[in-house]
């Protein structure tokens, strides 16, 4: 597995992309809409930020409401998120995600929840 990228919610994606392009020299990679979220990636040389910014209610505002904008989760790309699935489950941690779904640009996603993780939410991404 490799690191895909760090979730950071935010209630403004179009700023701190801004600052993010200035800070690391990086450049907005993709954009869309999913559910209730605005994200934008930003790609860096290994890896991306994503950034989550809530239109409507949902899980991330609810997140932001809870503990504000920052780091939401930590992604790792697979290359078979079923295997992946079946191992996190074999060695005791509790699947937020029992099947795949669609995420962001059409990947299959899947998230391990945090109190079997050491605190981190996990997001399992297979491109």
């Amino acid at each position: 597995m490799n690191f895909d990228h760090a979730g950071v919610a935010t209630d403004n994606a179009e700023g701190l992309a801004f600052l993010y392009e200035d800070l690391f020299g990086c450049n907005i990679a993709h954009e869309e809409r999913l559910g209730e979220l605005r994200v934008l990636f930003l790609e860096l040389e290994n890896g991306y930020f994503e950034l989550l910014e809530p239109q409507d209610d949902g899980t991330i505002a609810r997140y932001l409401d809870e503990h504000g904008a920052g780091l939401h989760h930590v992604a790792v790309e697979t290359d078979d998120i079923e295997a992946a699935l079946e191992t996190a489950e074999s060695v005791g941690v509790e699947l937020v995600d029992e099947e795949p779904r669609r995420g962001a640009w059409g990947h299959q996603v899947a998230f391990l929840h945090p109190k079997s993780t050491g605190g981190v939410l996990i997001e399992f991404v297979e491109h």
